[in-house]
């Protein structure tokens, strides 16, 4: 069978993501990437450390994050996402920008530096782009890792209404919805603009839209906001279900309604038709005389006898 007129598989455009070496939420991710994009991705290398701040600046060192994106540019992504929370909040928000400045410089081409993100930076550009300052907060850190968080966020003028975490040090992706959803209930106490969720490896896809209906208000997660922030380099949006940063992104990126169609005023009046100038009048005939309907013969009168020939034989 000649298949030629299938042609090749389409050109992709492909998102780099430098990951730690214990995340295992890959096809979350990839829930957020529209068609014709491909994330490459790859780990830091293991170490023997729970997750703590100490795993954080393990897990973000320049070096280790430089080596990351060097095995990632055979592939040619156009950006490289760096999608670790902790790892990119813990140096602060100096130190987030150096991250970002030590993985471009990594992926340097002839075209130029490679367009670099990191988690926390994401969730300050989603913040902004939300118009949020006061935020709730859920986490799945110790109290010491989640205080950081805190930090890093009061540094960039962020204002935490009410936070919640799980003191985990392991095996964060095996968190269930329920106790996402616990969390967020509890955190929830101020008036916030926003809930944040904390932390790539603990699963937050598919909660969101059911926080956004019950918290009446936007719902952010840290695989939502880095997937959101790299696809906007590439021009593209993430994809998903009724999430309100998603939506905010589509309707800033559409034409204004006054734009599609001309103002009402340089239109020309309709002309006002009446109903009775659509026909000529009908002219009407006169009423016809109705007649008394015919009864059937069976209940007609019978003709008189002698009308009726006699008849012979026995009667």
């Amino acid at each position: 069978m000649d298949i030629d007129f299938l042609g090749g598989p389409q050109p992709q455009r492909g998102v780099g993501v430098v990951a730690p070496f214990d995340f295992a939420l890959d096809r979350e991710l990839w829930r957020w990437v529209p068609d014709g994009i491909s994330l490459h991705l790859t780990r830091t290398p293991f170490v023997p450390v729970e997750v703590s701040l100490d795993l954080a600046r393990l897990v973000s060192e320049h070096q280790t994050l430089r080596e990351a994106v060097r095995a990632l540019i055979a592939v040619e992504p156009q950006v490289v996402a760096y999608a670790c929370t902790s790892g990119s909040f813990v140096g602060g928000t100096a130190g987030e920008r150096a991250m970002c400045e030590a993985m471009s410089r990594a992926g340097e081409t002839q075209a130029g530096d490679l367009p670099s993100v990191t988690t926390s930076g994401a969730l300050l550009e989603a913040l902004g782009e939300l118009g949020a300052r006061r935020i709730a907060l859920v986490t799945p850190y110790t109290e010491s890792v989640t205080q950081s968080l805190e930090e890093y966020l009061a540094e960039a003028g962020i204002v935490i209404t009410g936070r919640e975490f799980l003191g985990l040090t392991r095996h964060i992706w095996k968190v269930p919805y329920r106790d996402v959803v616990d969390m967020a209930r509890q955190a929830v106490v101020g008036a916030a603009d926003c809930l944040f969720i904390s932390c790539t490896n603990l699963p937050t896809y598919d909660v969101i839209p059911q926080l956004e209906a019950e918290l009446r208000m936007p719902v952010i997660s840290a695989n939502q906001v880095t997937m959101w922030s790299a696809l906007r380099r590439l021009g593209a949006q993430a994809v998903g279900p009724y999430q309100q940063l998603l939506m905010a992104s589509r309707t800033q990126s559409q034409p204004e309604a006054a734009e599609l169609l001309p103002p009402a005023e340089l239109l020309p009046p309709a002309e006002v038709v009446r109903p009775a100038e659509l026909l000529p009048p009908v002219e009407l005939l006169p009423p016809v005389e109705l007649l008394p309907p015919a009864l059937p013969a069976a209940f007609q009168d019978p003709p008189p006898l002698s009308e009726f020939p006699e008849q012979e034989g026995p009667t």
